[in-house]
C-alpha cells in the first residue's frame, strides 16, 4: 500500500472563554483602537438585533434572524475585509453588513418586506441577503471568477450557515472554484444548528472545514467566538485568495444563541441547560475580559457605549417606522430588466386590485 496523501485540520484560537491569552497573539491584538471597533461592532449588533426582536414582535417587523452568540464573526469579516471586496451574505450577517456600511434603516427595510432595503447606499456590490440554503454560492464563485478574468485585485466572500455545506449547491460552488484557483473565501459560520437539525446528525465530517479537502484548497477551524483569532485568520484567508493562491474555508466554530429566527422555538428541541452553558463562551463578555485586564476598557466606558448604541439604533428604528410603506407591486420592480410577459400581467392585475387603497401609510401608523 502506498500512501498518497495526507491531510490536517488545525484549529486556532487567541483568548480562551475567560479572555486569557493562550494563543500567539497577532500584532493588532495589542492595538487598543483596533481592539475597540471590534468590540464596538459587536456591541452595536447585538444592540441592534434586540431591537429588530422587540419590532418583530411587536408587529412592525417581518420575520428576523438574530445573531446572538455569533457577532464575532461578522465584526471580524468587516474589520478583514477591503471596501473593494464582495460580500454575499447569508441571512445572519447584519453585523457583517452594518460594519461594511450597510445603515440599520436599510437592514430593517429588508426584513420588513421593502425591496429598497437591499438598495444599500454604502457598500454598492455587496449581495443581498440570501434566505434559500446555500443557492449563494455559486454566486460567490461566479463573482470570483469575474475578478480573475478582470484581473482585479478584489475578493468575494461567500458566508454560509453549517447546514449549507451539507447542500449540493456549496459543493459544487466549491469544487469550480478550486479547479480555477478563484479568489473567494468561504465562512461556514458553524452555530451547530441547521434551524432543529444539530450538527452531528447533518454532517459525518469530523469538521466542516474538510470539506475544502475534497474541492482541492485550504480549510481551517477557527473558534468563532475569538473576534480576534477570526480576525487574523480571516485576514490570512483573504491575503492567500488575494495573491492568486486560491479559495479557503474558514470554519467559524460558534453557537446560535437565539432561536433560529422569529418563527421558531429552540426550547422544543435543545435544552435550556445547553444555551446556558454556551453563554459562558460567548463573544462579547470575552473580549470585554480581555480589554479590562489590560486597563483598556472601564465601567463608564461600556456605559457610554451602551448609550450610543442604544441611541443609534432607536434613531434607525424610527426612521425605518416613518417611511411609507411601498405598495404591493413594488415586489416585481426588481426582478428583471425588462419584466416578464407573465409577471407583467401578474403585476398589472395586482395594480388594478391595489392601488385604490394604497395610501402609503408610514409602518408606525395604525
Amino acid at each position: 500500500m502506498t500512501t498518497v496523501a495526507r491531510f490536517s485540520i488545525d484549529c486556532h484560537r487567541v483568548l480562551d472563554a475567560d479572555g486569557r491569552v493562550v494563543g500567539a497573539m497577532p500584532a493588532f491584538g495589542d492595538d487598543r483602537a483596533l481592539v475597540a471597533a471590534l468590540y464596538r461592532s459587536m456591541v452595536l449588533t447585538r444592540t441592534f438585533d434586540a431591537k429588530a426582536v422587540s419590532l418583530q414582535r411587536t408587529g412592525r417587523l417581518g420575520t428576523y434572524a438574530s445573531s446572538l452568540g455569533q457577532e464575532a464573526v461578522g465584526a471580524a469579516l468587516g474589520s478583514a475585509m477591503r471596501p473593494t471586496d464582495i460580500l454575499l451574505p447569508s441571512f445572519r450577517e447584519q453585523g457583517a453588513m452594518l460594519a461594511r456600511g450597510v445603515t440599520m434603516t436599510e437592514i430593517l427595510g429588508y426584513w420588513g418586506g421593502d425591496e429598497r432595503g437591499s438598495d444599500f447606499a454604502g457598500p454598492r456590490d455587496d449581495f443581498p441577503v440570501c434566505v434559500p440554503v446555500g443557492s449563494h454560492a455559486p454566486h460567490a464563485a461566479g463573482v470570483a471568477l469575474a475578478f480573475q478574468l478582470g484581473g482585479e485585485d478584489r475578493v468575494a466572500v461567500c458566508v454560509l450557515g453549517d447546514g449549507a455545506t451539507s447542500k449540493g449547491d456549496t459543493y459544487e460552488a466549491m469544487n469550480f472554484a478550486g479547479v480555477r484557483k478563484l479568489p473567494v473565501v468561504f465562512v461556514a459560520n458553524n452555530n451547530q444548528w441547521a434551524i432543529s437539525v444539530p450538527r452531528a446528525a447533518q454532517s459525518a465530517a469530523a469538521t466542516l472545514a474538510q470539506k475544502a479537502i475534497a474541492a482541492g484548497f485550504h480549510g481551517e477551524q477557527v473558534d468563532g467566538n475569538d473576534v480576534i483569532a477570526m480576525k487574523d485568520r480571516l485576514d490570512g484567508a483573504l491575503a492567500a485568495a488575494r495573491s492568486g493562491e486560491g479559495p479557503v474555508l474558514v470554519e467559524a466554530l460558534t453557537y446560535r444563541l437565539s432561536d433560529h429566527t422569529t418563527a421558531d422555538d429552540a426550547g422544543r428541541y435543545r435544552d435550556d441547560a445547553e444555551v446556558s452553558a454556551r453563554w459562558k463562551s460567548e463573544p462579547i463578555a470575552r473580549l470585554r475580559r480581555y480589554m479590562t485586564d489590560r486597563s483598556w476598557w472601564s465601567k463608564a466606558d461600556e456605559e457610554g457605549l451602551l448609550a450610543d448604541c442604544g441611541t443609534a439604533v432607536e434613531a434607525a428604528a424610527a426612521e425605518y417606522l416613518a417611511l411609507a410603506a411601498p405598495p404591493p407591486a413594488h415586489m416585481f420592480d426588481y426582478l428583471h430588466e425588462t419584466l416578464p410577459a407573465a409577471f407583467a400581467d401578474q403585476r398589472a392585475a395586482l395594480l388594478s386590485e391595489t392601488e385604490p387603497a394604497d395610501a402609503g401609510t408610514a409602518r408606525g401608523d395604525g
